[in-house]
């Protein structure tokens, strides 16, 4: 499919927003946004809201995902600043906007009973979406921490010590250490912790050899992208979460 110039779109009676043109607005990389898509996908309950494309410029075809409003809402509660927010507001603005058009229809009034009838039906449906853009804004606000979390896991494209994530917790590395530990994620050895056989081959860690001085080599264990976010989902059953998604206490 061509890619797409609207803010909003539609296509089969239903608005749509094209990764590549969500990317343009929030002058983003659209690699990137496909990226964090391609996490939201992985979630079975999120992958509803997307549809992977094509796109052609130049004559060359290239990946692209068309979303509904729940999707762009999942996408966007992780971007911020000034011009995000004037963004996501004009993106439910043209939604509503869209699917006004949509609900409503072209087919004009015949009689005056018939035209209260529809000014009572198009009051209603301006109601309906003013109420579902104020939902919409509530939970951008609402999962915006988690979002700011899965944001700064998804930017770390290096390795990371578990002093660094033990951080985003408020906690050091000998009480993640020692957490993983009981959860029978890793063992010790000598001085390095290791995964257990169940995750050994998961991808989650690294171990590197850095000289400790000029005759020995000691290996050195890091946490990769994927290893953080199973850091995340592990912590979060047992309720242990970031600082980040702490709740404010007045």
């Amino acid at each position: 499919m061509s890619e797409k110039q609207e803010l909003v779109f539609t296509e089969n009676g239903q608005a749509l927003a094209s990764s590549k043109k969500v990317a343009d607005s929030f002058d983003k990389q659209h690699k990137d946004v496909l990226e964090i898509i391609d996490n939201l996908v992985a979630e079975k309950s999120a992958a509803k809201f997307f549809a992977e494309t094509t796109y052609k410029n130049r004559g060359k075809e290239y990946r692209m995902y068309v979303m509904t409003r729940d999707g762009f809402t999942l996408l966007a509660m992780g971007f911020n600043g000034k011009k995000a927010l004037d963004f996501k507001i004009k993106y439910i603005e043209a939604f509503n906007k869209m699917e006004q058009t949509l609900t409503v229809g072209i087919q004009a009034p015949q009689t005056m009973k018939e035209a209260l009838q529809l000014a009572l039906v198009q009051q209603e449906q301006i109601e309906s979406l003013q109420l579902e853009s104020s939902v919409q804004k509530q939970q951008i606000a609402e999962l915006q921490p988690k979002a700011s979390y899965y944001d700064w896991v998804l930017q770390t494209k290096d390795l990371v010590s578990v002093t660094i994530i033990a951080k985003q917790y408020g906690k050091s590395a000998q009480w993640l250490n020692e957490l993983l530990h009981e959860l029978k994620i890793q063992f010790k050895q000598g001085k390095v912790w290791l995964l257990y056989q169940k995750y050994a081959e998961s991808g989650y860690t690294k171990t590197n050899f850095a000289p400790d001085d000029a005759a020995h080599l000691h290996p050195h264990t890091k946490w990769t992208q994927k290893g953080m976010l199973f850091i995340y989902e592990t912590l979060k059953k047992e309720n242990i979460l970031p600082l980040v998604e702490h709740e404010d206490v007045a």
